[in-house]
């Protein structure tokens, strides 16, 4: 570990940094003892400049964050440090000494240092209007009047670039897309034109082009307001395109701090270079597909889907989630399916294995005794007995284990409910999965809140191969997991598919890991699959405009390649010829 110098002081003369953290501590005591959640961390913050502090899970990164605010949840409590806030005229307060529930921390939140959270929903209140929200806020902190707060919030509307501001301001939350509540919490916390904005993965929930609008909208507000940015994420995307600086943490430590292109250029930290090298892999095929020999041209695909459609709704409230998508997929061969949220590719995944009841076309899988059954139409036994042989792996391992059922018992259950093993079978058969999936046999007495995230999504996976399957659907499958786990589980989904000759059907909003993972990769949009290709052309030379905007929205991870600013925008024909 790189040892951080404690924050600097600043020479004589030299603008003074607008926060300065010294040796900040913060623990949380829990019946397992005390947890140090943050441990000794020191940075500085300067005027104008964004430092990125970033890691995976639990490294104590929001914390920190939450700190500097003095909103740390409950049991948790700074225990020392400094914390120096140092103000426009000249004053400066040490913020760790202020109570919670002072009055003075209460002038700083808001005023002096504002905060944006990854979840606009838990910040906004769905009662009010957005415009009272942000007029509570200048009326409390400036007191304003009514008619000028009202109207210095459709200015903040405008320069957030929301929409016609003057019919936004009486809309609710709910009545707003995600992007659009993020930038209504950004508006908000730009009210009272705060030296430090503190954004707490801003980004972490919107899909790739709204996270570059996002971005950008942060950087213009930046420099118009010449606020500094302490910018908490794990995306090292995000990091490489808007940081100056950047602090790694790893449980509740720093482990290395610096400019952003020596951190990616030039780590010194054995973590550090961990992290870059976990995404910088994702930027290349995997080293399992390299070195696979290519797929017969005469193998049959396994799965033949043609113009499959599903409809919500009836009438004039009719929506078609999926819009006339043909594609194929062969064994041995793994079909990515990307796009945005709404873009149809879950229910897409879902009506395969018939958890929808397609409104029109077929689904024809091929069994492995060659014959073919027409999935959209297949009765009641046929279905199940084809459901043994496409399985699913969902994006949430914590929601899709069962928290009553031992890992035995959770890896077991298909096995058992269709007969097919039971006693000392049974456990063998399990003790062999989860070697399969390197999990020690010696933990299957163990509960799911005992493992890790990826440890979860491998007992996912295991369940799923348990009964031999032909087909893997897997929706989001690594979009929950820190980036130095997602590619671990890539890598055995595709050591498990060489083992199985698994066809794969990869769902997923990451170009990165469609690139790693994908032979071949659709494009959804709107419920309509745009672009089908191998997933080398698809990726380097996009056919569909739809797709280049995609491609070009996500952030490279090297600060040198900054390049979503100058991003390819998409909209459709329709969309053109209104404006026209």
């Amino acid at each position: 570990m790189t040892n951080p110098p404690s924050a600097p002081v600043p020479f004589p003369g030299r603008p003074k940094p607008v926060l300065a953290v010294r040796d900040l501590v913060t623990h949380f005591p829990t019946r397992a003892g005390l947890v140090k959640a943050v441990d000794g961390v020191s940075f500085t913050v300067e005027r104008g400049k964004t430092l990125c502090v970033v890691g995976e899970s639990g490294s104590g990164k929001s914390v920190t964050a939450r700190s500097i605010l003095q909103i740390v949840d409950a049991p948790g409590r700074i225990v020392s440090g400094e914390m120096v806030l140092n103000r426009a005229d000249g004053s400066s307060v040490d913020l760790a000494k202020l109570h919670p529930r002072s009055r003075a921390i209460r002038r700083v939140r808001g005023r002096e240092i504002a905060m944006i959270f990854q979840e606009p929903m838990s910040s906004l209140s769905p009662i009010h209007t957005v415009g009272d929200q942000i007029m509570e806020v200048l009326r409390l902190h400036l007191g304003m009047s009514k008619a000028a707060a009202r109207a210095r919030t459709i200015e903040l509307l405008k320069q957030v670039e929301i929409p016609r501001p003057e019919r936004a301001i009486d809309r609710y939350t709910f009545e707003f897309s995600g992007g659009m509540r993020q930038r209504a919490m950004i508006a908000m916390a730009l009210a009272c034109n705060p030296q430090l904005l503190i954004a707490d993965e801003p980004t972490t929930a919107l899909d790739v082009t709204t996270q570059a609008e996002i971005l950008d909208l942060i950087k213009r507000l930046q420099a118009e307001f010449g606020m500094a940015v302490l910018f908490i994420t794990h995306d090292m995307g995000v990091v490489a395109e808007i940081a100056d600086d950047v602090l790694v943490m790893y449980q509740g430590r720093v482990m290395e701090h610096g400019p952003a292109d020596r951190i990616f250029h030039a780590p010194e930290d054995p973590y550090t270079k961990m992290l870059i090298g976990s995404v910088l892999k994702l930027e290349d095929k995997a080293e399992i597909r390299l070195r696979r020999p290519a797929l017969p041209a005469d193998r049959p695909p396994v799965i033949e889907v043609e113009g499959l459609r599903m409809q919500f709704g009836t009438g004039s409230a009719a929506f078609a989630a999926v819009d006339g998508v043909s594609l194929q997929v062969r064994a041995g061969e793994t079909l990515g399916i990307v796009g945005e949220s709404g873009s149809g590719k879950t229910t897409m995944g879902r009506c395969l294995l018939r958890v929808y009841d397609p409104t029109g076309g077929s689904i024809r899988y091929r069994r492995a005794d060659g014959s073919v059954v027409d999935l959209a139409k297949a009765d009641k036994p046929t279905l199940l007995a084809c459901r043994r042989e496409i399985r699913m792996i969902f994006q949430d391992p914590v929601s899709s284990l069962n928290p009553r059922m031992t890992v035995a018992q959770v890896i077991g259950e298909p096995l058992l409910v269709n007969g097919i093993a039971r006693g000392k079978d049974l456990d063998e058969r399990v003790a062999g999965l989860m070697r399969q999936v390197g999990l020690e046999p010696a933990w299957r007495e163990r509960y799911p809140h005992a493992f890790s995230g990826g440890q979860r999504q491998r007992i996912g996976i295991a369940r799923a191969i348990a009964l031999n399957p032909r087909v893997i659907v897997a929706d989001e499958a690594t979009s929950a997991l820190d980036v130095s786990l997602r590619f671990q589980v890539l890598d055995l989904l595709l050591k498990l598919q060489d083992e199985l000759d698994l066809a794969i059907i990869f769902i997923s909003h990451d170009i990165g890991v469609i690139r790693y993972m994908c032979d071949r990769v659709g494009v959804m949009y709107r419920g309509r699959l745009v672009e089908i290709g191998q997933a080398d052309e698809v990726c380097e030379a996009p056919a569909h405009d739809y797709t280049r905007a995609l491609i070009s929205a996500v952030p490279r991870p090297d600060p040198r390649r900054r390049s979503i600013h100058n991003r390819t925008r998409y909209t459709e024909p329709s969309e053109r010829s209104v404006a026209l």
